[in-house]
């Protein structure tokens, strides 16, 4: 690793978004859960959050992506998404937390902004912001 100042063209080039492939046999293959870039992270941080599922769909609408790092799922798909199978929901949300840092804090914190706006009280805090790093 060279220790010189990087250029921008070196920075753009750069492939700094990990990711891991999870096997979904429900689904008949796997998923690929990549590291949010910066727009991918901003736009999952703006949209509103209406439950754990929503949480869920969001979340993988930003980090599911194809061989080439394009997001799979758009905006108009979040409803179909939070159709699908919970227990698959939940193995590519945990894949999704652990690869971009999410930790047990942040988790905790969806679960109890989504057991508020169950029971009718307004959640505060928007789920994905106290990832830890």
């Amino acid at each position: 690793m060279s220790n010189g100042i990087l250029s921008a063209a070196a920075i753009l080039a750069a492939a700094d978004l990990k990711f891991e492939d999870v096997a979904v046999p429900e689904w008949g293959g796997a998923v690929r859960i990549a590291v949010m870039s910066g727009l991918a992270r901003d736009d999952f941080m703006t949209r509103s959050d209406d439950g754990y599922s929503n949480f869920q769909a969001r979340l993988l609408m930003a980090t599911a992506v194809d061989e080439n790092g394009v997001r799979l799922f758009s905006a108009d798909q979040l409803i179909a998404l939070q159709g699908k199978n919970k227990d698959v929901l939940d193995r590519l949300t945990e894949a999704a937390m652990r690869v971009n840092g999410m930790g047990q804090a942040a988790q905790e914190s969806i679960a109890k902004n989504s057991e508020a706006v169950a029971n009718g009280a307004s959640g505060s805090g928007s789920p994905g912001t106290s990832a830890s790093q």
